[in-house]
């Protein structure tokens, strides 16, 4: 899949049609399914180039324009699924954590109905740009975006051979490292992959509990208004000092806000989930 340099930017007529040259480098069983995917944005491309040249209006608009629209999203999510797949590398039940990867995972129908990424992009929610935990192999997104902080689950700590404690094993989830072990053999710190929030896990046999830990920094959203015109802006503190000014497609505060923890996401991963913003007019 090409990556885009400017991800709000539809590919032009001649990137689609590089694309078409570079399916038929893929490996057969994965040329096949990612060829009819690729003539059904085109459909969608063409139908949309349809919709603009015509008149306003005209018959067959109604019920039919907007099943078409719907139509295209699906095309549109459907290709955003497959680009986090290559380049998150993280699907349904699986996960291709190792890169580069030279032939694009199989995907079928199943995984289709069963990908929980796949569903949170048809909700209109932007994608992780890394895989989130997993809870008995299924991707755990609540665990890192919702406002619920105590989780009862499954838990073991794995020790090294000098008793020292490494990892933790969470429902059924092995990546899950120790940051620091607050109580011996009781309660722990731990993060995920060295992204993410911060956990605070309780050992209290034969049960645990994991709980979120609150932020440890704080970062101010700036609101301009200049001319009517409203802007959004995180000021962000580099670690060599001085202060870097991260502009947010948002119109409201709430989108600014999610739009700035994406920004932390994939610039810095292992501070996602632990920032508080500061809203400053």
């Amino acid at each position: 899949m090409q990556s885009m340099q400017n991800e709000y930017t539809p590919l032009d007529a001649d990137e689609l049609m590089n694309l078409a040259e570079r399916i038929e480098h893929l490996p057969t069983a994965d040329a096949e399914w990612v060829g009819r995917l690729y003539q059904e944005c085109l459909r969608a491309r063409m139908h949309e180039a349809e919709l603009l040249s015509g008149p306003v209006g005209a018959e067959g608009g109604g019920e039919d324009s907007e099943f078409e629209a719907q139509l295209e999203q699906v095309a549109l999510d459907a290709a955003e699924w497959l680009r986090t797949l290559w380049d998150v590398g993280y699907m349904g039940a699986g996960s291709f954590p190792s890169q580069p990867r030279s032939a694009f995972p199989l995907v079928d129908l199943e995984d289709v109905h069963k990908s929980s990424l796949f569903a949170r992009i048809r909700e209109g929610k932007r994608p992780l740009p890394f895989p989130p935990p997993t809870r008995q192999g299924l991707p755990w997104h609540d665990l890192v975006e919702s406002q619920e902080e105590t989780h009862q689950v499954d838990a073991e700590i794995v020790r090294n051979e000098s008793e020292q404690a490494v990892a933790a094993i969470i429902a059924a989830c092995p990546d899950w490292g120790i940051v620091e072990e607050v109580v011996k053999d009781r309660v722990y710190i731990v993060q995920h992959r060295a992204k993410g929030p911060l956990f605070r896990l309780h050992l209290n046999h034969p049960a645990a509990t994991l709980r979120r830990e609150p932020p440890r920094w704080t970062r101010r959203i700036r609101l301009q208004d200049r001319g009517g015109v409203r802007s959004y802006t995180l000021e962000w503190t580099p670690a060599d000092g001085g202060v870097q000014h991260v502009p947010l497609r948002a119109a409201t505060w709430e989108r600014a806000e999610s739009e700035a923890g994406y920004w932390i996401a994939s610039k810095h991963p292992q501070m996602y989930g632990q920032v508080r913003f500061e809203r400053v007019d």
